[in-house]
């Protein structure tokens, strides 16, 4: 366990100080600022739609886009793997202390100024907590989705960040509005129908059941893990490295 509390705070260091994690931590603050605004120029206080479109479609799957992809497809490109992989820790072990830093840091980052940003517009009535309570629930699970998929795809591609932006922009984006039957192998869906089933609120889309969301969102973070400890596992450190 020794070693894999020092692997999990080797990944939480190396996460926290790269410059593109910092910039996207800013922009998880947007909601908040938005917020501001909004109760500043006296626009109609609306957490739902806020929630929904900027936080759950826009916000969350950018952080985690970043942090899963850098948490082991950055330290491969890099070579800093090279030198985990060699200490005497079970390659799944890696693959679960790499995933769980990217998932835990996504909810780190987005969680708390998504509160913040549900009570500035909700206020603080009973209402208005269970709101933003159900949408960080959701976001919880769609967040750890999200990061784990994404580091996954950080080891079977060197362009992870493009395919991943492909995937939200394009897929979950366009398609999955679209076509109906796609809303399956979406996140975002998943996570805006766990967030319907948990607020009672309307999310702007036709959501899935509560019981499809979860298993999607469940089968996302048990495959993505499933890849991510093969892969390492199949990994091949070469005298050369």
């Amino acid at each position: 366990m020794t070693a894999f509390r020092a692997l999990v705070a080797v990944t939480v260091r190396a996460l926290l100080g790269r410059r593109r994690t910092l910039l996207i931590g800013l922009l998880a603050f947007l909601p908040v600022i938005v917020a501001v605004l909004i109760r500043l120029g006296g626009g109609r206080p609306d957490a739902a739609a806020v929630l929904d479109t900027l936080v759950i479609r826009t916000v969350l799957p950018l952080v985690a886009l970043v942090l899963g992809t850098a948490a082991l497809g950055s330290e491969i490109d890099d070579g800093t793997v090279i030198f985990q992989l060699l200490k005497p820790i079970a390659r799944w072990r890696i693959a679960l202390a790499k995933t769980g830093v990217a998932a835990g840091l996504t909810a780190g980052l987005v969680l708390p100024p998504m509160i913040v940003t549900g009570l500035l517009l909700g206020g603080t009535g009973g209402a208005s907590i269970g709101l933003a309570a159900g949408f960080t629930l959701a976001a919880l699970a769609g967040g750890a989705a999200y990061a784990v998929g994404f580091a996954a795809l950080g080891l079977v591609t060197s362009r992870a960040l493009i395919v991943g932006l492909g995937y939200t922009l394009i897929w979950e984006g366009v398609l999955a509005g679209i076509l109906e039957g796609t809303r399956f192998l979406s996140v975002r869906q998943a996570t805006l129908g766990l967030a319907a089933a948990l607020t009672g609120r309307d999310v702007g889309v036709d959501p899935l059941t509560p019981l499809a969301s979860l298993v999607v969102l469940v089968a996302v973070i048990s495959v993505g893990f499933g890849i991510a400890a093969l892969r390492l596992r199949t990994f091949q450190v070469r005298a050369a490295d």
